[in-house]
């Protein structure tokens, strides 16, 4: 059994597929070190202590802590991965929109499809002996579209060596935010447009031109349902709209908003601000069956060149696309 402090480190460990955590985890598991001063670190932490690499907090080291020695340095691409990864997770809203997440290896992925219609919705009593009715689930006509968003440090060694890494992650964490925002954009996209198997959302108009009414949003919900509407996506403009109506002034709506931020619209469905969608567009939908996200793989980083502390033109990306599961469970108002 590999103990953290003896634990040979290369470039090897960054094996298709995994992250070097993954693999760290494997020779070092975290189990063993429970009720002993390690406990709570996973084995990445384990091997940060190791070199004696702070990456954060006032008292950080800077990049060059990283280069003093070969295993050291193997390192180096996993902090920059995860760093990427935390801004990534602090602007992530996909967390409210899709309903599953699907991580693959390759670049081809055919997502399933099942569009029931409102007979196949109801479950109606069968008589003895006959047939139960059938929900058809099958792969969509098209691939799954990854669009691959990312960054590249065009930086030399000498001029970040002297960084501290409680900055440097700073910078590395707003590359994630990109992504994020990214990633949502085409979310969005999928979801009104269609994963190109002939499934954009249903679009309903709202009743007086270039105006959102309370009476547009319940419409709205009514035409969701059989699925539920517990998520509404605005642009900046149906944002002002919605949040001057008279029924988002109402005490609990109003004390939610200006005391933790957080908007609910009258129907109780979560309302994110998305400036993305087109001004004049509403996206309704029910995120637990309305979008799929199919992301290959992690993080995907030019590991030699950071190892070897060749930071000019090394990239930082993320190839992830989205696919509809039932298509009838996002609908777009427009106004």
């Amino acid at each position: 059994m590999a103990y953290f402090d003896s634990i040979k480190l290369e470039k090897g460990m960054y094996s298709a597929g995994r992250s070097l955590t993954d693999v760290l985890e494997e020779l070092d598991p975290s189990e063993n070190y429970r009720n002993t001063e390690l406990e709570g670190l996973d084995a990445f932490q384990r091997q940060l202590k190791r070199f004696g690499i702070r990456v954060g907090g006032e008292h950080s080291d800077s990049v060059q802590k990283f280069f003093r020695t070969s295993d050291s340095a193997a390192l180096f691409p996993e902090y920059v991965s995860r760093a990427v990864r935390q801004g990534i997770e602090r602007e992530d809203q996909l967390a409210d929109i899709i309903a599953a997440k699907t991580i693959i290896d390759g670049m081809d992925y055919r997502s399933v499809v099942s569009d029931p219609g409102d007979d196949e919705k109801s479950l109606k009593p069968v008589a003895e002996g006959a047939y139960l009715p059938q929900t058809t689930i099958k792969t969509g006509e098209n691939l799954v579209k990854l669009h691959k968003r990312g960054r590249m440090l065009v930086a030399s060694y000498e001029a970040v060596k002297f960084q501290k890494l409680d900055l440097f992650t700073v910078t590395l964490r707003q590359i994630g935010a990109y992504i994020a925002r990214e990633q949502l954009k085409d979310a969005v996209n999928v979801i009104i447009s269609g994963d190109g198997n002939s499934n954009p959302a249903a679009e309903i108009s709202a009743e007086t031109s270039g105006s959102i009414a309370y009476g547009d949003l319940v419409a709205l919900w009514a035409a969701v349902s059989p699925y539920r509407l517990n998520t509404v996506l605005a642009p900046t403009s149906a944002m002002t709209k919605m949040l001057s109506m008279t029924e988002m002034k109402d005490a609990k709506a109003g004390l939610d908003f200006h005391g933790s931020g957080r908007m609910i619209t009258p129907l109780g469905a979560k309302l994110i601000h998305v400036p993305s969608i087109a001004s004049g567009k509403l996206i309704g939908l029910d995120k637990d069956c309305a979008v799929e996200m199919v992301q290959s793989g992690d993080v995907i980083l030019d590991h030699d060149k950071l190892i070897d502390r060749q930071l000019e033109r090394a990239s930082i990306s993320c190839i992830a696309g989205f696919a509809k599961i039932f298509p009838g469970a996002a609908k777009v108002l427009t106004y």
